[in-house]
């Protein structure tokens, strides 16, 4: 019973990573410093979750990425694309009506 559960978390929690790590790179952001914001916003994720699913967005083409050498430290910088602009406005739109759908759902399911 408990790894179903956990099993279905992990598989719910896997597409709203991806919107939340979209909408915090409108500007760019270095790995550590994206954890950083989403743990914020009480988001956490670990970071042998977040650079693979950095990896899989730069090779979709919703974000690119540079390295910033000015620094002791080199820092690999991400960013929307264009493309990732669209789409993370897509996907917004997206949850937003789903999200307000499955509420109404689930609401009547407590009384």
């Amino acid at each position: 019973m408990d790894s179903i559960r956990q099993s279905l978390s992990t598989e719910l929690r896997r597409g709203t990573l991806t919107l939340a790590v979209l909408s915090q790179l409108k500007t760019p952001q270095y790995g550590y410093s994206l954890v950083q914001l989403l743990e914020k916003s009480g988001i956490s994720i670990e970071q042998s979750t977040l650079y693979p699913l950095l990896r899989r967005l730069e090779k979709q083409e919703l974000v690119t990425s540079s390295w910033d050498t000015s620094e002791n430290r080199p820092r690999r910088y991400y960013v929307l694309s264009e493309l990732g602009i669209d789409v993370l406005a897509h996907l917004k739109k997206e949850w937003e009506k789903m999200s307000k759908e499955l509420y109404n759902l689930l609401k009547g399911e407590d009384e």
